[in-house]
């Protein structure tokens, strides 16, 4: 299915403000018949700025009044946060890791974002916000994952996803601080599709699963090093845990090794550039083939925001 066949009838039910772009639909038959399950990819690789992001960032930055946005990214939500903030005639500061992707940090300085390093050895990310927050008392403190607003913004995916045509049986989402799949569960919610959503997290960053199995909220005392950068976060926010723990299953652990895999399998069969957080749902199914054989899958491939480099290692790997 093209993008544009799937335009027809989800417009309409797009509530989130703003120019966001609607997902692309992959269809992957070489994929699909590598992996053994009935298989497409809800590709926001084409989305503004390069990942789902711009869904939150937009709906944050256009509803809140202030003028000034502080926000703590590994360069997705910054990128979009920056952009969307261009857009409106506003401005942020983007506090990001040292060991931040170059094409994520260059992205947000070309949309006219400020960015702040930090180095998260020493000092997270929150820790600098907290201190910009007072420097600059009337800004508004913007979550990439743990908003009302970001969820909104990102139930605009689910909702797409739910007004398929041909729906799919489960929908496969990344999770790092759970914005996009507890958007993704909202969404599809509000559509009445009863589709059934399965998460991706690393293996090495796996508070989410963590959590779920312990029916509470666990955090981490320090980011991990996935290669998976959108999801080095200390825990979920306590906004998308409401909807996790109360709707999500199950989320599949991810290894490092499969994440790379992923990414290559993607390049070499669907023709997609996808980073190492995008590639996440995919490398779920290829993780715990069983789950999901005999169902049809779609995989939110969240983003394609990678340095070039990295890319080329891992493909020639």
């Amino acid at each position: 299915m093209t993008e544009n066949a799937m335009t027809k009838g989800t417009v309409s039910q797009n509530r989130t403000k703003g120019p966001v772009r609607l997902t692309t639909i992959v269809e992957c038959p070489r994929l699909a018949k590598r992996l053994g399950v009935q298989l497409f990819i809800a590709s926001e690789t084409l989305q503004y700025t390069g990942s789902f992001k711009f869904r939150a960032a937009y709906q944050v930055a256009s509803t809140v009044s202030q003028d000034l946005l502080i926000a703590a990214s590994s360069g997705n939500f910054g990128q979009a946060l920056a952009y969307a903030c261009s857009l409106l005639k506003k401005s942020c500061i983007i506090v990001m890791p040292v060991t931040s992707a170059k094409v994520k940090v260059d992205a947000v300085r070309e949309c006219g974002g400020r960015v702040e390093f930090v180095d998260v050895r020493t000092k997270n990310r929150a820790e600098r916000v907290e201190e910009l927050a007072v420097e600059y008392p009337t800004a508004y403190v913007a979550s990439s994952y743990d908003d009302p607003l970001v969820i909104e913004g990102n139930s605009s995916l689910g909702r797409e996803v739910g007004l398929l045509g041909c729906k799919p049986d489960i929908v496969v989402a990344p999770v790092g601080g759970g914005g996009l799949i507890s958007g993704v569960i909202a969404g599809l919610e509000q559509t009445k599709a009863q589709i059934r959503v399965v998460g991706a997290e690393p293996l090495a960053a796996n508070d989410a699963a963590r959590s779920l199995r312990a029916g509470e909220l666990i955090s981490d005392n320090h980011e991990s090093a996935t290669i998976a950068d959108g999801a080095r976060v200390l825990g979920l926010g306590k906004y998308p845990w409401q909807i996790i723990r109360r709707s999500l299953r199950e989320i599949v652990e991810v290894p490092e090794e499969k994440i790379v895999e992923a990414m290559r399998l993607l390049y070499e069969l669907a023709n997609l550039k996808v980073e190492p957080t995008g590639a996440l749902s995919l490398a779920a199914v290829m993780t715990q083939p069983e789950v999901f054989r005999d169902y049809s899958v779609c995989c939110i491939a969240s983003g394609g925001n990678v340095d070039p480099d990295v890319y080329a290692k891992i493909l020639s790997a």
